[in-house]
């Protein structure tokens, strides 16, 4: 493998928990309930497609601009709770990774903050790059749709085969498969193994550091 996928909530940084805190209380202002757990089960979507599909089930309407007042709202509350830290182990398989020159590590997120490069780069210097990002901003549909996946491999110019997409959620794991890719589920938040089981992930991990000895054993054995 030579192209790694990485998703970015959950998956590289440990937002989760101050991403569902902030959704709960925007989405209570405004008349929609919305549970932790299925804030991490969405996860991966555009914020925008969570807002309305949280609206359609619970018969809210929910105009244009009241969408990005929720948006622009949440984003804020989620802000206010503290920089965020880095997942547990992925620093060190990031690292890993970056020791041969010939991988190319990209981040695919359904997010679209305009300081997400700033982030990354605070939290891991020197290891991604601005040309290896697909964003809110770069597809039409979001995850679980297949498209954010298939922006990235058609960029990297590598073979299917070569590449691997790490996930934390449902959604993305689902997108990842759609764009007929090989991709890994570690699980780092309130889910159960079996949810990423059965999103459809080729290899489910508890954490990051099983997944680097994975790597590494597969490339020992090749």
């Amino acid at each position: 493998m030579r192209g790694y996928f990485f998703d970015m909530d959950g998956t590289l940084i440990d937002s989760m928990p101050n991403h569902a805190k902030a959704w709960k209380q925007v989405m209570a202002k405004y008349g929609m309930c919305f549970a932790p757990y299925e804030c991490y089960l969405n996860e991966g979507r555009t914020s925008r497609d969570m807002i309305r599909i949280l609206a359609d089930r619970q018969g809210v309407t929910v105009s244009d601009e009241m969408m990005e007042a929720i948006y622009r709202e949440k984003t804020a509350v989620y802000r206010q709770m503290g920089d965020p830290i880095s997942v547990s182990g992925v620093s060190d398989l990031l690292q890993y990774l970056a020791k041969d020159p010939s991988n190319q590590i990209w981040v695919v997120t359904g997010g679209g903050q305009v300081d997400l490069w700033e982030q990354l780069e605070q939290l891991f210097p020197g290891i991604f790059h601005p040309e290896y990002m697909i964003t809110a901003f770069d597809v039409v549909h979001g995850k679980p749709h297949a498209e954010p996946y298939l922006r990235a491999w058609e960029r990297s110019g590598l073979n299917k085969e070569e590449c691997c997409v790490i996930e934390n959620a449902p959604m993305g794991i689902r997108s990842g498969k759609a764009a007929g890719l090989f991709t890994v589920g570690v699980n780092t938040g309130i889910l159960s193994l079996n949810d990423l089981h059965e999103a459809g992930a080729d290899k489910v991990f508890s954490n990051m550091h099983e997944l680097r000895q994975w790597l590494e054993d597969m490339k020992t054995e090749s």
